[in-house]
């Protein structure tokens, strides 16, 4: 391999009779005045007799030619392989045409690509392309994983990615990018499957009920297997968590009715007049309900009719207090907002928000597992408000009484993991949960509270957020404006931005500020399964066959029916299984099973009988 062409201090072009380019390898330059200098494959292609050697004057042009000629490659004969190389730190002076390049050795290359141990860090992968430094690799970072590439799984190849966990403090909070089907879901799992082996605090906002770890993954081998079920927690949004209301304060309040769509301005004046210290929610929810109902009588006089004629000493308080309300509230409390706030507070108790609290997951955060929050996207939107609210300034009140030599209770450090993150955190407006996130993006290093957020659409995910995300995985993209919005907030490579769209299911660039340059990875195999991966297809067919042997089953022994013996079998049927068919229904099963081949009909002249 020598250096051809012109050259500059950032990139040089390198051709090869024996050797093929891979995108992404390293190589080592010996220029013989400046000494070895590393590169990295860009761009990778072939050229023989048959092809032009300048296509379109974007890879290589007379002088490379030329160069091949001189140090002698036929150019007419052989098959070349050249490969455009830039330089990882710029040289001083252009590369010396017709330097020698070679494989660099794994120590060569081993502070550029390792940031951590395993014990500390997170093994996600195998560095693409760097398998041929893999035989002199240290031995603590061989046989660390397995990867999964078409249909089967095979032992590590390469170099190990291991995420150096400890720089966050540093370089703060993760983007993960990618569209459907790209691997995003499963790099996200293989992320928090490592996440819980160190045992670090996680909150996981799960709108697509998906993040269980209770299942291994079938083709893992039964050494590699890991029970991650005493390490997470999955609770329900309204069923095993809620919100507190005597907790609330009265913009806690605001941010939980104000989740569905925008408090007017009197709807918040509403809440800060009628919300008092130490409300409960019937307390809260009667004044409300008292002073709409007074209003709607619409005057004193009406309200005092009211009393007047109250049958029972129970209606006429009530009727007292209603005036009470009316008079106090009236005037700076407009109806329709009053009214508009009742409505949001009992959809929200509709929805099981105020059932319940949050300690189980301060007492699972502070035991280092990972908390699963399940629920609709909107229910998400509405409690991660208060939840995120409450757990980021629990851990900031602690870390300032620190700070001030004041006690506090200790709460610890912790990771805030969501998919579908742009409806979280939405560019374009404002939302209670992106307050929230946007708050944490900007100050949360100093707290040791991070973002882990996943987006197919990284466009619409807020500005100021994704410009804090230091870290960027990024699968394969299709949309030209999200590979725009990905460009301006990484470092990934004209070449590399062309290449998004084409990308394997579960190869990812990582853009990190730790490694200081964009890692081609292969994320490995995961340990455990999504609950959804059965094919729906598969799931369908599966159901028909089983409906199908169940009802062989049933009429197996029954053999032969014939017309008349119908009804009786009907009646065998539903006393042994509890399946209730008309005639037209059980005569269809038949004819199924007959195209089936598994019984046989036959038309006599009493009718048709099956057997």
């Amino acid at each position: 391999m020598k250096v051809v062409g012109i050259t500059t201090q950032q990139e040089v072009y390198v051709g090869s009779k024996d050797r093929n380019f891979r995108i992404n390898e390293f190589l080592i330059i010996m220029d013989e005045y400046q000494g070895d200098l590393m590169g990295e494959v860009v761009e990778a292609k072939t050229y023989n007799r048959y092809i032009p050697l300048n296509i379109n004057g974007d890879l290589v042009d007379s002088s490379v030619l030329e160069s091949l000629k001189a140090i002698g490659y036929n150019v007419d004969e052989d098959t070349i392989y050249i490969a455009k190389v830039r330089l990882l730190n710029e040289a001083q002076y252009p590369i010396e045409t017709g330097s020698d390049v070679r494989v660099p050795r794994f120590k060569e290359v081993k502070n550029l690509m390792v940031k951590s141990t395993k014990e500390e860090g997170l093994v996600l992968g195998a560095i693409k392309n760097t398998d041929q430094m893999e035989k002199d690799m240290d031995e603590e970072f061989k046989k660390l994983l397995y990867l999964f590439e078409d249909g089967q799984l095979i032992p590590q190849k390469g170099i190990p990615f291991i995420f150096d966990l400890k720089s966050m403090h540093q370089y703060p909070h993760i983007g993960v990018f990618g569209g459907s089907g790209s691997g995003k879901s499963f790099g996200l799992r293989v992320v928090l499957e490592e996440l819980m082996k160190l045992n670090i605090p996680t909150i996981i906002l799960d709108p697509h009920f998906e993040m269980d770890f209770s299942e291994s993954q079938d083709y893992m081998p039964e050494e590699e297997k890991e029970d991650f079920n005493e390490r997470f927690k999955c609770l329900q949004v309204g069923y095993h968590v809620g919100v507190r209301f005597e907790e609330l304060n009265p913009q806690d309040l605001k941010n939980l009715l104000d989740a569905s769509s925008p408090l007017t301005d009197a709807m918040n004046n509403v809440v800060d007049i009628l919300f008092k210290k130490n409300d409960s929610f019937q307390s809260f929810h009667d004044r409300l309900k008292m002073l709409s109902e007074a209003q709607e009588e619409g005057s004193p006089d009406k309200i005092r009719r009211r009393i007047e004629e109250a049958t029972t000493e129970a209606e006429r308080d009530g009727w007292k207090r209603r005036k009470e309300l009316y008079e106090t509230y009236d005037k700076i409390c407009p109806y329709s907002s009053v009214r508009g706030i009742f409505w949001r507070l009992k959809r929200l108790e509709n929805e099981g928000i105020f059932s319940n609290d949050i300690h189980e997951i301060e007492e699972g955060l502070k035991m280092g597992k990972l908390i699963v929050i399940q629920g609709s996207t909107r229910m998400l939107q509405v409690f991660s408000t208060y939840l995120l609210n409450n757990l980021y300034h629990r851990r900031r009140d602690f870390k300032d009484a620190e700070y001030k030599h004041t006690t506090a209770d200790y709460f610890p450090p912790f990771i805030i993991v969501t998919d579908e993150a742009h409806n979280f955190a939405p560019k374009g407006y404002d939302s209670p949960s992106k307050s929230i996130l946007k708050e944490i993006s900007q100050e949360g290093r100093k707290y040791g509270v991070f973002l882990i957020l996943a987006t197919q659409r990284p466009t619409l995910l807020d500005e100021t957020i994704t410009a804090q995300l230091n870290t960027k995985f990024i699968f394969r993209t299709v949309r030209a404006s999200d590979i725009q919005t990905i460009k301006e907030e990484t470092d990934i490579t004209e070449e590399e931005a062309r290449r998004l769209p084409y990308l394997q299911s579960g190869d990812v660039f990582i853009s990190s500020a730790t490694m200081g340059r964009t890692i081609y990875v292969r994320i490995r195999a995961s340990k455990t399964t999504s609950p959804h991966t059965m094919n729906p297809f598969d799931e369908l067919l599966n159901y028909s066959q089983e409906r199908e042997e169940k009802f062989y089953r049933l009429i197996k022994d029954k053999l032969p029916i014939n017309d008349s013996q119908i009804l009786f079998t009907l009646t065998e049927i539903e006393k042994e299984s509890g399946e209730v068919l008309n005639m037209d229904q059980f005569k269809e099963r038949l004819e199924n099973l007959v195209l089936k081949g598994k019984i046989e009909k036959v038309t006599t002249p009493f009718g048709d009988m099956y057997k």
